[in-house]
């Protein structure tokens, strides 16, 4: 009887620990949108997460983190794998600057070299401009996207993986270094291209003198 009245509270307290360290120090996508331009479609998303004492106190010690934002755009086939009609990733490098005692953040898109950076007196204003992608150019106007609907994803994780050898080891066990997000996925409907214009083979009359 007693082991039997034991276990339930023991699954109880298991569950619920679990669930604490699935939610613990997530990034929760709020929002996500494509825009069509002159140069292609445009990402803008929203991002929403809590900055751990630690992160805050790594940042302040001269440790750069390095945040990963990934969209994917997939047309979806019964008949083969999915394919494939765009893969982007933009990295946000986020530093503290000891001599000018101010926090930067550098963004631009994987591999090329960071095309924007940015200069700010608080980590608290730093992490609202990080916590907002704005018209990212996410999918090329040359692409060929046929009229069917695609599966657009996004989400964003810090990358432990560029963090100094020590915070790597740390990060292995300690849920204060870990940053992610869960893909967030919407459904893309291009809209329907319209027909070229017809030429007319009728002949041309001339006009009177």
């Amino acid at each position: 009887m007693r082991y039997s009245a034991t276990l339930p509270r023991m699954l109880v307290a298991l569950a619920c620990c679990a669930a604490l360290a699935v939610r613990a120090d997530d990034i929760d996508v709020l929002d996500a949108r494509l825009a069509a331009s002159e140069e292609g479609l445009l990402l803008s998303a929203d991002f929403a997460f809590d900055f751990s004492p630690r992160l805050s106190e790594a940042v302040a010690n001269g440790v750069p983190l390095y945040f990963v934002v990934e969209f994917e755009l997939t047309r979806p086939r019964w008949y083969w794998f999915d394919e494939r009609a765009a893969s982007r990733a933009l990295q946000m490098r986020l530093s503290w600057h000891a001599l000018s005692r101010h926090y930067r953040l550098s963004v631009g898109a994987v591999p090329e070299r960071y095309m924007l950076q940015q200069n700010f007196a608080t980590l608290e204003d730093a992490l609202k401009v990080l916590k907002h992608v704005r018209n990212w150019l996410v999918v090329d106007r040359a692409t060929n996207l046929s009229r069917s609907d695609y599966d657009a994803a996004v989400r964003m994780r810090l990358d432990t993986t560029l963090l100094p050898k020590p915070f790597q080891l740390s990060a292995l066990t300690s849920r204060d270094l870990h940053l992610e997000s869960p893909w967030k996925r919407f459904v893309l409907r291009p809209p329907q291209q319209l027909p070229a214009p017809v030429e007319s083979r009728e002949p041309k009359k001339e006009l009177p003198r």
